[in-house]
């Protein structure tokens, strides 16, 4: 088959997309980059869901522009999930004032070509690419793809966030401009129980530990997981309104709907957990997760009730004891949060690649970012210095 035949498409809604083809490139068995395994939130269904509910569509500033790469026959080959944007909210790798100081020279900024899972800091592969003789060719064509789209939209940017290691070593040998930050993530390192874990601890940071979640639930709160068969719409009914309560009042405006949550268990209930918190009978907090095969993702949280340390508690205990029962490898709990240090979870680096079409604009940026990235590895270096660990406690396989 000539190597010509590869063609662009521009699909812009998942509704276009056959699912299992666009699966197959999303999470293929043996793909090149070998840095994570099945990630949910590339997922057709998760993706779709995301925009059936309403929740990432042209209205919302999220015009679905992704690219797939055929063959002669139509088989998909390889696929981005590409959003034309027009604000730069719901990304969580700020590049606002890259537009304030476009625009103040005369710029436009927006229109931005953004490849990510909408509303998700979860790093996992971007550029999807089906296993297969022609692997290399394909992503090769996706990326000139996205040049080329691009160029006629008139976008100023391609902004390609929380993608693996691999992909960004490749489109920094494709001249992308490359941007670091960090997460906090906790590593599995054979503890079998939480018990294990808080025995590499240091014995002050064993002992606080346990005060706080004695402390979570000493107001008489219950702990609850959900997950597949056992999720109902009462509990959703109840996590909506903890979400919508707290991101009203940490955003200004959740970026989630209501009929997101539904859709999302109608095609992935078995990768969702919901970690409930319960008084009086009453549920007052939860926090929502999506199971992976070797990693547990934290996304969102919400309380109608304050109790000390519950948060800690929901989102971050009860996700390391699941997945310690899971033989789950880390746990990911979302972006920012120095706090997760002392807990047990460990600094990591997240990656971004950013092409930019006005080269004065590129110029200025690639300058910020050799700052940036120094300065990151060096934090990244002095919270790695300050883990709860056991002095001599292995840590993390670099």
């Amino acid at each position: 088959m000539a190597e010509t035949d590869l063609t662009i498409r521009i699909a812009r809604s998942f509704a276009d997309i056959d699912p299992a083809a666009w699966d197959a490139c999303a999470n293929p068995p043996d793909s090149y980059d070998q840095d994570e395994r099945f990630n949910p939130f590339i997922t057709h269904a998760f993706l779709h869901a995301c925009e059936a509910s309403g929740s990432a569509v042209p209205r919302t500033g999220w015009g679905g522009a992704h690219v797939l790469v055929e063959d002669g026959e139509g088989q998909l080959l390889a696929a981005a999930p590409c959003y034309l944007k027009s604000h730069s909210m719901g990304e969580y790798v700020f590049d606002q004032g890259w537009a304030d100081a476009y625009e103040r020279a005369g710029g436009r900024y927006y229109p931005k070509l953004q490849i990510c899972a909408p509303f998700t800091p979860v790093p996992g592969r971007r550029l999807l690419v089906a296993s297969g003789p022609r692997a290399d060719e394909a992503r090769e064509a996706l990326i000139s793809g996205l040049r080329g789209l691009m160029e006629k939209t008139e976008a100023s940017s391609i902004h390609v966030t929380f993608l693996t290691r691999t992909e960004w070593e490749t489109l920094g040998a494709q001249d992308f401009l490359l941007r670091t930050n960090k997460q906090f993530h906790f590593f599995n390192k054979g503890y079998g129980d939480f018990e294990g874990f808080l025995a590499t601890l240091a014995s002050r940071k064993r002992k606080a530990i346990r005060r706080e979640r004695r402390d979570a639930l000493s107001a008489g709160v219950e702990i609850e997981w959900a997950t597949g068969a056992d999720l109902t719409e009462a509990h959703w009914d109840a996590f909506f309104a903890f979400y919508m309560d707290t991101g009203s009042r940490k955003w200004g405006r959740p970026y989630l709907n209501r009929k997101f949550f539904t859709l999302l268990t109608e095609t992935l209930a078995d990768r969702i957990l919901l970690i409930m918190a319960k008084r009086e009978g009453r549920y007052i907090a939860g926090a929502l997760n999506l199971i992976g095969d070797d990693a547990l993702y934290g996304r969102n949280w919400g309380c109608v009730e304050e109790h000390p340390f519950l948060h800690f508690e929901v989102c971050y205990y009860q996700a390391i004891d699941f997945a310690l029962s899971r033989g789950l490898k880390r746990v990911e709990a979302g972006a920012q949060g120095e706090h997760k240090l002392l807990r047990g979870y460990e600094p990591i680096e997240t990656f971004s690649a950013h092409a930019i079409a006005d080269p004065r604009l590129e110029k200025a940026v690639d300058e910020f970012l050799r700052h940036e990235r120094r300065e990151m590895e060096q934090v990244i270096d002095l919270y790695a210095q300050h883990t709860p660990f056991r002095k001599g406690e292995l840590q993390q396989e670099s």
